[in-house]
């Protein structure tokens, strides 16, 4: 195994977010790989916590990984964070992504979970996608 593209994945996602009009337009451009400290107000995405499985084979080092990118919104309902999760979704799914290390071989939407975040007034989806990469 191999947890060396990590930091490659993470900048790759981070950046295609970023660049994607649609959805920078949606959440007047707050795409974070680190969350700002204080309180937030609107609707944000931002890259969470990953999960990495070996998945090394005969031609090489990779890994499995499963990655939350998550919208926050203070907005009554779901309806605002779930159009800005179907933009982060449409902009990830089957994206092919240069990575500064490795190479990406597919990333998919692998599910999702909408909440109210309690004791405020906060939506919050946590989308998760999986991306296998290769590190040759």
């Amino acid at each position: 195994m191999s947890y060396g593209v990590s930091a490659a994945l993470q900048q790759a996602i981070y950046q295609r977010l970023a660049a994607d009009t649609a959805l920078s337009t949606l959440v007047s451009g707050a795409i974070y790989d680190a969350v700002p400290a204080g309180i937030i107000t609107g609707t944000y995405v931002s890259l969470g916590p990953e999960d990495v499985r070996e998945r090394s084979d005969m031609t090489g080092q990779g890994a499995l990984h499963e990655v939350t990118i998550s919208v926050v919104t203070d907005a009554a309902g779901f309806q605002a964070a779930k159009e800005v999760a179907a933009a982060v979704s449409d902009t990830l799914v089957d994206a092919s992504l240069i990575l500064a290390r490795g190479r990406l071989v597919y990333l998919n939407f692998h599910r999702a979970r909408a909440r109210r975040v309690e004791d405020a007034d906060v939506r919050r989806i946590d989308l998760i996608f999986r991306a296998r990469v290769e590190d040759n």
